[in-house]
């Protein structure tokens, strides 16, 4: 039996006399409870996922994990469970999409180095971080850590790809942030009212509840990321505000963290005309999936264009999503690379 020992937990690995490509057992002790918990997670929910992506067999004792499977498996659920319990012990809540996001790090890194628990531990801490006061927002991918720096340091940005991904959920955390900490008055929150391919017709009631079915995805976000209370009066005292995209033109958005979304519905005027709403003192976070466009045929693209025009604009950061960033699902990813035609990454799943 080889052991290597770090400070945050003991590695054993038997290797069994069998033929090759045959199975191996790796051994994990974990020394803090607590962080040993939340890797496992409700009912074992994470060690389930490292399961059915990786084809491996994970055993959990208390702090005592157990993995059978090939050696290259093995190796790769080593590498996940490593670098989420560095993750735990720095105090992170681990959800199905952090391990989907390490999973998919991991698998990208693959074997060429030694894996370092330590090096594992610093390359958790080095991804960005949303600090709310409900709860922290930290990248589970390395295009979301981009995305993340992105926002925090340029006062334009637009967000690209593929539905799941989280463009929409961080771009709302950003606003929310930089809302509680009193660095802008209000959060403006606009979309285009084009229906995915269905004619909805009248919607009754005033302004608010006329948009709201299409801003329903943002509403969301901000009440997962928010007390509710705090949203609701905000919403009355028009702190953040509901604002139809053909209802922005004549606008200066001073102070405000504004976002746009579903920005590929958007027209080439719409487009023009929603930047050049960007006034003093103010953050603008446009998102889309330009492979989600239900404008009607032959009229192109606002998102498009404006992505084309704007790259390398000073001040502009263009930050790009694929498959490989989505965190909804493992089959949202399978779905989004069928889809675009792309063939994923051998993933082993269990039968």
């Amino acid at each position: 039996m080889a052991k290597s020992a770090s400070d945050s937990s003991t590695l054993a690995v038997r290797k069994l006399d069998t033929p090759p490509q045959a199975e191996t057992q790796v051994v994990i002790d974990f020394d803090d409870n607590r962080a040993a918990s939340s890797l496992v997670g409700p009912y074992g929910q994470n060690l389930a996922i490292i399961e059915r992506r990786l084809n491996v067999v994970v055993d959990s004792r208390g702090n005592h994990i157990t993995l059978t499977g090939t050696r290259d498996a093995c190796d790769a659920a080593r590498r996940v469970l490593e670098t989420l319990y560095a993750q735990a012990v720095q105090g992170h809540d681990l959800a199905p999409g952090d391990v989907e996001g390490t999973i998919r790090a991991t698998l990208a890194q693959g074997t060429l180095f030694p894996f370092d628990p330590k090096g594992s531990k610093a390359a958790a801490s080095n991804f960005e971080t949303i600090n709310l006061r409900k709860r922290p927002v930290r990248a589970r991918t390395a295009t979301q850590d981009a995305y993340i720096r992105a926002l925090k340091s340029n006062e334009l940005v637009f967000g690209i790809g593929p539905a799941g991904t989280g463009k929409t959920w961080l771009a709302v955390a950003q606003a929310a942030m930089l809302f509680e900490r009193k660095e802008v008055d209000r959060i403006i929150l606009s979309r285009p009212a084009v229906e995915a391919g269905e004619r909805l017709g009248f919607l009754p009631g005033d302004m608010r509840e006329k948009v709201d079915p299409y801003l329903r995805p943002i509403y969301d976000a901000l009440y997962d990321l928010m007390d509710g209370r705090i949203v609701e009066r905000a919403l009355q005292t028009g702190e953040i505000e509901i604002a139809p995209l053909a209802f922005m033109r004549g606008r200066t958005l001073t102070n405000a963290a504004i976002i746009l979304d579903e920005a590929q519905n958007t027209t080439s005027m719409q487009m023009k005309m929603f930047l050049t709403r960007l006034g003093e003192n103010s953050r603008m976070i446009i998102t889309g999936d330009p492979s989600q466009v239900d404008l009607p045929n032959g009229q192109t693209s606002g998102l498009a264009e404006a992505a084309r025009l704007l790259d390398g604009v000073q001040g502009i950061s263009q930050v790009k999503f694929t498959g490989e960033d989505v965190v909804r699902h493992e089959l949202v990813a399978r779905i989004v690379a069928a889809y675009e035609g792309t063939p994923q990454k051998a993933v082993a799943t269990k039968t």
